[in-house]
């Protein structure tokens, strides 16, 4: 047996979630019949967590995590620095950084800028920012456990591809712009590289027949 209660001004509570008074927000969840209603605004209330940063990941296992260190890549794999969706690529090449939501969203933009007159071009991101940063006011004493979120970052170690460009017919030039455009965007030393081009094996470039040209930013 299922019972619905009903519900005062219904569209208001079910796909808005903001508490009008402090008596209608303890009882929010009880004014909400117990059918589809419920089902729209718990979806609604994910939605807008998940879209109030596009960078943001869906879902983290902590909500805060230690500073870490970037990693060294030491084995012989090249995963994840190689094109795979796109033609052209913006790789680094210098010692591990860390960079925000933010530089990477800024530098995405100044790609967009460049390729948005070629129709059918699109842009790739390798990377996802997933480390919670968290921060402490200014002249707080030791202690009393970890300062609160602030923004969110991405570890990437050297040779990583953070972004690719394909689709639509790019030139070589156009594609060279934009990616050099990103590359002062953020921190480190990247390069721009081709499909064709070999993996990196920390800091040196994977066994290859003929190394083709790099282009340094």
């Amino acid at each position: 047996m299922s019972y619905s209660f009903p519900c005062i001004k219904r569209d208001y509570f079910c796909f808005f979630p903001v508490k009008k008074s402090q008596f209608y927000g303890s009882f929010l969840p009880f004014l909400i019949p117990i059918s589809f209603d419920r089902y729209l605004y718990n979806n609604y209330v994910m939605m807008r967590v998940r879209n109030g940063h596009q960078y943001a990941p869906r879902r983290t296992k902590y909500k805060k995590a230690h500073k870490g260190r970037i990693p060294v890549p030491i084995g012989m794999s090249i995963k994840g620095t190689t094109i795979m969706y796109g033609d052209f690529g913006m790789r680094l090449k210098d010692q591990g950084v860390r960079f925000t939501a933010k530089q990477l969203q800024t530098a995405e933009m100044q790609i967009k800028r460049v390729i948005k007159p070629i129709k059918g071009a699109k842009i790739y991101t390798r990377v996802s920012t997933n480390i919670a940063v968290c921060i402490k006011g200014n002249e707080t004493r030791m202690g009393k456990g970890k300062g609160s979120f602030d923004h969110w970052a991405a570890r990437v170690p050297v040779g990583r591809v953070v972004f690719e460009i394909g689709g639509g017919g790019i030139s070589s030039e156009v594609a060279t712009e934009a990616l050099r455009k990103a590359g002062y965007k953020l921190p480190g030393k990247w390069e721009i590289i081709k499909r064709d081009m070999p993996g990196r094996i920390g800091l040196h470039y994977a066994p290859y027949k003929t190394l083709p040209n790099e282009v340094d930013t």
